[in-house]
């Protein structure tokens, strides 16, 4: 009798016939006398009948991802099964936590952080930056949200509570959507803000030793200003399949933004053994890698050979709060102190995300990535039917236009346009743009209200400027 793994599926049947039966066999297997004295040291795949094997048949039990085999006697007729590829552990949606970040300061995107946070900051017309990783989680099935704060959050605040709460919101079913502020607590050690993204994740650790969290496998770590379309499923099938300790989703670059970026060295199997922040000159060309590793085609490899980390992280629940109690407890950020270090104990993964991301971390990252939303066709856009970008049901009128002249621009909800051009420009909700007004390579953020025609006649007596663009007024 041999006994052994089969890693697959099996759909068995003693009434089908055949004289070959191929099996899928795993290690287990290797070294094993099967039938007439034959011995194999590696066997990936087998065909029953060489070995003569009359009278046998095959009893199975099926265990978690694996299947154990035993072969037995039974009755001339042989029996045929085809076993699948390797079974896969399917990611579950259902065990995974997110956790986004939203930002510090936001100095380099000052004065449009001058009363909100990053995530709060307006793109697209009538989005919020955060929307771009809620939507992502809603889309991938992740209802359990956390969302981390700090700076400037009122506006931040709201825009979740009416987009994203459980009574007239998306509907989150058994989910949840938390805003975790900075605080302090008493005690010495409980006197500082957050230190960095670490150190943000850190101080509210103890949530994921709560009772109703301890199904939660994995935590997914997200920053709250990108721009993308993810599939977080995809991220944590692989993160499960490499077997990884943390996976990092990993964009592939040129020579020519490469010192923009955090970049990644990797190994044949994927697996990161450097990590170098902005690197320049020859330590950039250090971190060349054959990015065919991960997928790329040999000519895409050429023209991006290096990788680069985009602040999505992908950790083992137990793994991340071990590296936050107990590794690196005074280890303030991810990207340039957390995963550098654990690189070098534990299995860190690179993942290949080969679509459109960017970090609007500027005034020119928002300004260009804004206007790129009007290009034919956009390399991102907001009306996926599959993979919605939600925002906040503002329950606004449709825009009224008069005699205008508009051309690849995108003009929000309840906006008022009379005799006016505009051309490759975002026009934000609630605009008003008068007579004459031309507008062109323009990022128009919109208003909170609007100016009765009593209000702006007012406005205009008194010397003060109303809400809108006034007329004849040129921004190109």
């Amino acid at each position: 009798m041999v006994v052994g793994e089969l890693h697959g599926f099996m759909p068995l049947s003693s009434k089908m016939k055949s004289s070959t039966h191929d099996i899928f066999l795993s290690s287990p297997f290797a070294g094993r006398k099967l039938g007439n004295g034959h011995a194999y040291t590696s066997i990936s795949s087998v065909q029953l009948s060489k070995f003569n094997f009359p009278r046998k048949t095959l009893i199975t039990s099926r265990r978690f991802s694996t299947t154990t085999a035993v072969l037995a006697d039974f009755t001339k007729d042989f029996m045929t099964f085809q076993a699948s590829m390797l079974e896969k552990q399917a990611a579950d949606p259902k065990t995974v936590a997110a956790i986004i970040l939203g930002g510090g300061a936001g100095t380099r995107l000052f004065p449009l952080t001058r009363r909100r946070a990053k995530p709060a900051v307006p793109i697209g017309g009538c989005y919020r930056l955060i929307d771009v990783p809620m939507s992502n989680c809603i889309n991938s099935g992740i209802n359990k949200i956390y969302i981390l704060t700090q700076f400037n959050s009122q506006s931040l605040n709201r825009h979740i509570a009416r987009t994203y709460n459980q009574g007239n919101g998306v509907n989150f079913g058994d989910g949840f959507v938390e805003v975790l502020a900075a605080t302090q607590t008493p005690g010495e050690s409980g006197k500082k803000w957050f230190q960095g993204t670490a150190d943000a994740v850190r101080q509210f650790i103890w949530l994921f030793e709560d009772v109703k969290l301890r199904h939660i496998e994995n935590i997914l770590v997200l920053s709250g200003d990108h721009l993308y379309r993810m599939d977080y499923m995809d991220f944590l099938q692989k993160h499960i399949e490499s077997g990884a300790d943390i996976s990092v989703s990993c964009l592939p670059v040129n020579d020519s933004r490469a010192s923009d970026f955090g970049l990644v060295k990797i190994n044949e199997t994927g697996q990161i053994r450097q990590f170098l922040e902005k690197p320049k000159g020859e330590n950039l060309k250090s971190m060349k890698v054959d990015t065919t590793v991960l997928g790329l085609s040999v000519q895409d490899a050429i023209k991006f050979p290096y990788i680069a980390s985009m602040g999505i992280y992908m950790f083992k629940t137990d793994v991340l709060l071990k590296l936050l109690r107990w590794n690196y407890p005074t280890a303030n950020d991810f990207g340039s102190e957390i995963i550098p270090m654990s690189a070098k104990e534990y299995n860190v993964q690179a993942y290949l995300f080969n679509g459109y991301w960017e970090d609007i971390g500027t005034i020119k990252s928002f300004f260009d990535a804004n206007l790129a939303l009007t290009d034919q066709p956009p390399n991102f856009h907001f009306f996926d039917p599959l993979k919605p970008i939600f925002t906040s049901p503002r329950f606004l009128p449709p825009t009224k236009i008069e005699k205008c002249r508009v051309k690849d621009s995108i003009v929000s909800h309840g906006c008022f346009l009379r005799e006016c051009s505009v051309e490759h420009s975002i026009v934000g909700i609630r605009s008003r743009l008068e007579y004459g007004v031309e507008l062109k390579d323009t990022m128009m953020m919109g208003a909170d209200y609007y100016q009765t025609e009593a209000e702006i006649a007012a406005s205009l007596a008194e010397g003060r400027v109303p809400v809108g663009v006034g007329k004849d007024t040129k921004i190109m």
